[in-house]
């Protein structure tokens, strides 16, 4: 029998959280966010489950070939373009989308034979200073974009850092718009602009295509930037479950410990089970004795470090566990954020993690 851990995709949460997104971006078109394999949802059964989106955004000319060989004809956006004169052709052979951020991208795009008509997405930098043209750049890039014989629309786009904390939009916004005045014909550009947190709080972010990852897959991008995730998130509902069983039980006596570095000691008699998870299947190694987890529906914590194969939990007040109980260690019933934010980070990186050896069902 295969190691009793497994991870379940619901199609009908993915669809449904695409949904809330849709009810938010207020007729705006989306650009459903597929990048890393759909943050560990697979990116062809993400693919399916989101077909009612007007676009798909993936970060790579593999994820992109792989959308169109599973049969995707929307339009595919490349949300970092290309980055070698011999990605120029996959533009026109794929129909993709490049994001054009820098003026070596530029300089690639103009000496080359596109092979068709493409249409191109100029990046701002407007103040998160990753990716994007600057006021001093962005008139050299339109023009040379433009003047372009086989490039056909050109749209703008810009990057919010903190649509999920205190700091807001605002400034960024003032600024990209400010900078698209500047330059005739960009002003009245189609714009993408919102992510899932400015979707949410900043309707004046909307444009013509907004770009929601996070949500799509029912977590919150609020839990890490010390702002209130707003009611709206009890909307979403978690596409991915991760569960396992108890594999083992120990019971202590108080003073015995547990784990690498007797990590936790027991203070008085307790029970504890060992699960089949670990750091190699995508638990955060990092999760300190507290996070929570379900056993057969009931929450309790986990205890000790985390192994690479293993974790420990307190089963002491559970009496129904037992070897082969279902330990759920996030998704349905417990949030990837309230795991997330117990070991320190955000649910994007539980997901994302989720690893190559833990065997992952599609449900309805």
């Amino acid at each position: 029998m295969p190691r009793p851990i497994r991870a379940t995709i619901s199609a009908s949460a993915l669809q449904h959280n695409l949904l809330v997104a849709k009810a938010y971006a207020g007729g705006a078109k989306i650009w459903a966010v597929l990048k890393a394999n759909a943050y560990g949802h697979g990116l062809e059964r993400a693919a399916r489950a989101l077909e009612a989106a007007d676009g798909f955004a993936v970060l790579d000319f593999q994820e992109a070939a792989r959308l169109r060989v599973a049969g995707v004809q929307k339009p595919v956006l490349m949300l970092e373009g290309f980055f070698k004169p011999l990605d120029l052709p996959l533009l026109a052979k794929y129909s993709l989308t490049p994001v054009v951020h820098n003026p070596e991208q530029v300089e690639m795009l103009r000496v080359a034979d596109l092979g068709g008509e493409v249409d191109v997405y100029l990046k701002l930098n407007s103040g998160m200073n990753r990716l994007g043209f600057t006021v001093d750049n962005l008139r050299a890039a339109y023009n040379a974009v433009r003047m372009h014989r086989q490039v056909g629309s050109v749209s703008v786009m810009t990057h919010f850092a903190d649509a999920d904390g205190p700091a807001g939009v605002s400034g960024q916004l003032s600024w990209a718009e400010e900078m698209l005045r500047q330059i005739e014909g960009l002003a009245q550009a189609p714009r993408s602009m919102a992510n899932s947190a400015a979707l949410i709080r900043f309707p004046e972010t909307r444009g013509a295509w907004v770009r929601p990852g996070i949500m799509l897959y029912g977590c919150s991008p609020f839990g890490h930037a010390g702002t209130s995730a707003p009611p709206q998130m009890a909307e979403l509902k978690p596409a991915m479950t991760l569960q396992s069983e108890i594999i083992a039980t120990q019971h202590l006596q108080p003073g015995e410990r547990v784990g690498y570095g007797f990590a936790y000691e027991a203070a008085g008699e307790m029970t504890i089970g060992i699960v089949a998870c670990g750091y190699a299947d995508g638990y955060p190694r990092h999760a300190p004795t507290g996070t929570p987890v379900l056993v057969n529906g009931k929450r309790t914590r986990t205890v000790g470090r985390v192994s690479m194969d293993m974790l420990c939990e307190d089963i002491s007040d559970i009496p129904v566990a037992y070897i082969g109980t279902s330990v759920t260690l996030w998704g349905e019933g417990l949030s990837a954020d309230e795991v997330a934010a117990s070991a320190g980070t955000v649910s994007y990186e539980l997901l994302c993690a989720l690893a190559p050896r833990v065997p992952v069902a599609e449900v309805a």
